[in-house]
């Protein structure tokens, strides 16, 4: 009988609980500006631009925000970089209303304006390489697309043939574009000859405010019905000859799609009921899309991802939410027993591939953070960023998108911290 009690609370003690890991999560932007866009280079390096000229760069995947430059007399839309020096952000300023283009060379310590010769409003920025870009807008008499071929020491204007404005470009190389924009009417723009021609290639009654393709025959482009505020989502399979809705929804409005490859991919933006930030994702190109928690009350502006898993959007009032799991709820065990220290348990297996599981133990109610690096001591990724309570923890960790090598994992909570080797053999 004495035996039978002790193994019943043996099992009592060191049940298994399994719970939800939050797919977004907040990062620490010390502005209360609001923020139109974000561009990263690779999982560490990114830009976030935003009103009365703000720029924010960090090199630790968030960790931690740096502001580049602080300008109150313009707001930036747009930015861009084609690698971890050369970038461009867009705007206008707030006096005169008028065009805004900023370039940097050295990774954003120092942007100095580029020159253009006419009033404009910019709402977007892509380059293909160091010299060719093209900037589109508003302006007089109507919708604006600049291109340089220098790197924006000049910038020549395009024929767009529309009055109205132009909100988002983006191209697949040096010849093959599209532009999406509207006002009342919506429609997207294509040029196969570098923006020496454009041609009208869809028309909607709806506004579209961002266009995304990954390669020259699918594509996205979101936004809303100008009079009802419906989110729509496009999607076209021959480069934008012909576009079908995906997605016509009264309860949100979009502002910015990405996808990381035909299947997978994001669109951001507002809940028209109570005004909070809604993501949505797909893994089937669109057929289907699902809902994920933002955490946040407040508007998305802008989406980007470096692969499937690890991406950002930023919106009004200094929002920078992150995710490591695609956005997706991951799942963590908790063991029902109260360890009398803090320890990180060896990975198992290891070595692994493409996934180990990484255990870790919290004496009393701590905030924990678990990262990885690789074996040059570059943060590769955050695990945790959050506070648990007292327990034992195991968590699955999918490195199915590195390369093999050694790689390390870090538990710190409050004075403690604890380092452990692991193998990715591919």
């Amino acid at each position: 009988m004495k035996n039978l009690f002790l193994l019943f609370i043996a099992f009592h003690f060191l049940q298994i609980t399994t719970f939800a890991q939050e797919g977004w999560f907040q990062q620490t932007s010390e502005t209360t500006r609001n923020l139109s866009s974000v561009y990263f280079i690779d999982h560490n390096t990114g830009w976030v631009v935003g009103d009365s000229g703000t720029i924010l760069n960090t090199t630790n995947g968030g960790t931690n925000w740096i502001p580049q430059t602080i300008d109150t007399t313009f707001s930036l839309y747009s930015v861009h970089f084609v690698d971890n020096n050369t970038g461009w952000a867009v705007g206008l300023t707030n006096d005169l209303y008028e065009g805004v283009i900023l370039k940097t060379i050295d990774g954003g310590t120092n942007w100095d304006y580029q020159t253009i010769d006419t009033i404009v409003i910019l709402y977007s920025v892509y380059f293909t390489d160091n010299n060719t870009g093209w900037a589109v807008g508003s302006g007089l008499p109507g919708g604006v697309i600049l291109k340089t071929t220098d790197g924006g020491t000049t910038w020549n204007t395009q024929l767009s043939g529309t009055s109205l404005p132009l909100r988002s470009v983006f191209f697949v190389d040096d010849n093959i574009g599209w532009v999406a924009g509207g006002y009342h009417d919506g429609f997207i723009l294509k040029t196969t000859n570098g923006g020496n021609n454009w041609t009208t290639s869809f028309g909607t009654p709806d506004i579209l405010v961002s266009v995304f393709f990954t390669d020259q025959d699918t594509g996205w482009a979101v936004g809303y019905a100008d009079d009802l505020y419906v989110g729509v989502i496009l999607k076209t399979t021959d480069g934008g000859m012909n576009w079908d809705y995906q997605i016509i929804d009264t309860t949100f409005s979009l502002y910015s799609v990405h996808f990381e490859d035909n299947n997978t991919g994001w669109a951001v933006g507002l809940t028209n009921d109570l005004y909070g930030g809604v993501i949505l994702k797909t893994t089937d190109g669109g057929t289907t899309w699902n809902t994920q928690l933002s955490g946040t009350s407040l508007p998305l502006r802008s989406v980007f991802f470096v692969d499937d898993n690890t991406g950002w959007v930023v919106g009004s009032n200094g929002t920078i939410l992150k995710t490591t799991t695609g956005g997706v709820v991951s799942v963590e065990q908790e063991i029902d027993e109260i360890p009398t220290e803090y320890n990180l348990s060896n990975n198992f297996p290891n070595p692994f591939n493409p996934s180990t599981k990484i255990k870790y133990s919290v004496p009393h109610c701590s905030y924990v953070i678990i990262k990885v690096f690789d074996i040059l001591g570059n943060e590769i990724e955050t695990i945790i960023n959050e506070e648990k309570p007292a327990g034992i923890y195991e968590l699955t960790w999918n490195a199915a998108n590195l390369p093999s090598g050694v790689y390390f994992y870090q538990l710190s909570a409050g004075d403690f911290i604890q380092t452990q080797k692991m193998i990715l053999l591919k």
